[in-house]
């Protein structure tokens, strides 16, 4: 640790975060990503930045949601963990973002697991692995398969309650985590204040139901600080097995898209097998993977 030196940026010092090599892409990953200059910090050794973290929400959040950058320069290990450590903030999770097939390229896959080591020093430990998905008007519209209805629906209780039966049985690692510590009440609340917290406007939220109306589904259309994106889809157990999350993505992509969408991001749980079938067959390619940490803000900063 030597001569380390740990800095926040700001306007006339934001430049040197882009001074690191960038082996895992993550410049063209975030090129339409906004981050303010106060929610980015370097870690440097003789003038030479050897890790770097961006911390990302709404401009507008009083506090960052998430740490979506960590790049950590080989052998810097302990320097990257410093630099999650000492931030002001304890951001509960931490996205590292990889390239598709990382694990087949030798730099990449040091670069991963630098970034790795540097989060486990600083206290976040795995939660999944996700693919990322990002769909453009070029791959074509999902066609319908008209076995639903889809209908706005203003009252909060019911996309609750739908909520509480979906992640009664989840394949989700995020919701089956809320579960854990607080049953499908807490993720329920969860994933409601999440749907609030995206930009776009709560009447984009759908319910899906039968013909006959008994109530299916729901997927939630959005807008998050990056773009267009898929929200939620979400099918309650007893209507599983007949591929209804499918309906549910493909009127989601046509809904953004005649909201005029120039592209949809989307993410799923590498394990959850059903739904990254629905996003190959409704023409979302993968751009990227991502293994998701957490720490928990209660447990200290992990030193």
């Amino acid at each position: 640790m030597t001569g380390l030196v740990i800095r926040a940026l700001d306007d006339s010092s934001a430049h040197l975060f882009h001074t690191m090599p960038d082996p895992l892409a993550l410049g063209e990953r975030h090129r339409h990503t906004r981050y303010r200059p106060d929610w980015q910090r370097v870690a440097l050794r003789e003038g030479r930045v050897v890790a770097r973290a961006a911390w990302w929400a709404r401009p507008e959040d009083p506090e960052p949601l998430v740490i979506n950058w960590l790049d950590v320069a080989e052998g810097e290990e302990e320097a990257g963990a410093a630099l999650l450590r000492t931030a002001p903030w304890r951001t509960p999770e931490l996205e590292l973002d990889l390239p598709p097939g990382w694990r087949d390229d030798p730099r990449r896959r040091a670069a991963a697991g630098t970034g790795a080591a540097a989060a486990r020093r600083a206290g976040y430990t795995p939660l999944v692995e996700r693919f990322t998905y990002r769909w453009t008007p070029d791959r074509g519209l999902p066609e319908r398969p008209g076995r639903l209805v889809f209908t706005a629906e203003p009252d909060d209780s019911v996309f609750y309650d739908l909520l509480c039966r979906i992640h009664s049985a989840t394949l989700d690692a995020h919701a089956r985590r809320a579960v854990e510590r607080g049953g499908v009440d807490r993720a329920a609340r969860e994933e409601l204040d999440f749907f609030h917290w995206f930009p776009s406007p709560r009447d984009w939220w759908r319910l899906a139901r039968t013909p006959a109306g008994e109530p299916v589904g729901i997927h939630i259309p959005a807008r998050n600080p990056a773009g267009p994106c898929v929200g939620f889809i979400g099918v309650v157990p007893e209507h599983r097995g007949h591929g209804y999350a499918y309906d549910l993505l493909a009127d989601c992509t046509r809904f953004l898209a005649g909201q005029g969408a120039h592209f949809i991001a989307a993410a799923t749980d590498q394990g959850n097998f059903p739904m990254a079938a629905h996003f190959t067959a409704a023409r979302y390619p993968v751009v990227r993977e991502r293994v998701s940490y957490w720490a928990d803000p209660a447990a200290g900063d992990g030193r």
